[in-house]
């Protein structure tokens, strides 16, 4: 159950074989996240994770976790503050900031924190889960 200040936490990460196949789903083939040589020549140093790929640990989070089964993603407000790499682990921390019980939807703050603890993404989502957001 989903109630007003709760948070979840939730360890990930992703491989290289993980971005080649976003790049393929999604057609982004931008040579910054496959092309070691390339992305060598820039200020990264090396390959570095689509964005977006990064931020479907929240959708991933919603739909099986918290609240989990039933939740619907209403919208995502993203800010990318650093960049991400393969294999690297990260924190993805899932906080409740307002409840709309009448509609039974919730505001969260989402966030992931790197290895160093250092934020490199935030936003926030607003979801729906009849069954999971009551007071």
């Amino acid at each position: 159950m989903v109630k007003l200040d709760s948070q979840f936490e939730h360890l990930f990460s992703f491989t290289q074989k993980d971005v080649e196949a976003f790049a393929k789903v999604t057609g982004d083939n931008n040579p910054v996240h496959l092309d070691e040589s390339y992305a060598a020549k820039t200020m990264f140093k090396r390959p570095i994770m689509h964005g977006m790929l990064g931020a479907t640990v929240f959708s991933k989070v919603f739909g099986t976790m918290f609240p989990g089964e039933g939740t619907i993603y209403l919208s995502q407000s993203l800010s990318f503050l650093k960049p991400m790499y393969v294999s690297e682990n990260y924190k993805a921390l899932f906080s409740v900031k307002e409840l709309f019980l009448e509609k039974n939807r919730a505001l969260f703050s989402t966030q992931i924190f790197n290895s160093e603890d250092k934020l490199v993404m935030t936003g926030e989502a607003l979801v729906m889960n009849v069954d999971q957001i009551k007071e």
